[in-house]
């Protein structure tokens, strides 16, 4: 099995399905490496502690975090299950940006940016990790978010160990557009 395919079920399993192999995240989405190793063999999925060492080292969004102890593994952000990150309130950089594809601006536009299945909308720090973001659906939009007006109105931004900056929704009023 390839690094990027360990990835792939790592974020399925740490984010959105433990149930999938019967693993038990705690409230701080924290899953026992060795509990994981072994659940994930017994659903046929035969991963070797190196194989998910490597696989989490070489991520290139560095997705996934390990305890201080190593004993312990979580998603650095993306949850679609309860879990809370304790991740502390910070104040954003002046700009943050966001990708998305063209079939959801009007969507945007009426709405904001909503977490969707997720718990928060996820914003990059640089234009270039937008533009990447949105690449992965069609041909990038990168919407712009000025984050003083937000955090004027008490809007509240923490960011995740990766750096992917963590907000409950944007509403539109505080987007920027390409054609604006």
């Amino acid at each position: 099995m390839s690094h990027e395919q360990i990835s792939k079920l790592l974020a399925r399993w740490l984010r959105h399905r433990p149930d999938a192999i019967q693993l038990t995240l705690d409230k701080n989405g924290w899953a026992n490496i060795d509990e994981l190793l072994l659940k994930a063999a017994g659903s046929d999925i035969p991963i070797t502690k190196e194989e998910l060492m490597v696989a989490v080292v070489n991520n290139d969004k560095q997705r996934f975090s390990l305890s201080p102890d190593g004993l312990r593994i979580r998603a650095a952000q993306g949850h679609s299950v309860d879990v809370d990150l304790k991740l502390p309130i910070r104040n954003p950089p002046p700009v943050l940006y966001h990708g998305t594809v063209l079939k959801f601006i009007t969507s945007i536009k009426k709405q904001g940016l909503l977490p969707g299945t997720r718990r928060d909308v996820h914003l990059s720090a640089n234009k270039e990790t937008a533009e990447l973001v949105g690449a992965r659906r069609g041909a990038a939009v990168v919407l712009i978010i000025e984050t003083f007006p937000l955090l004027r109105d008490r809007f509240q931004f923490r960011c995740a160990e990766n750096g992917v900056w963590l907000i409950p929704s944007v509403p539109p009023q505080y987007l920027r557009f390409p054609d604006n």
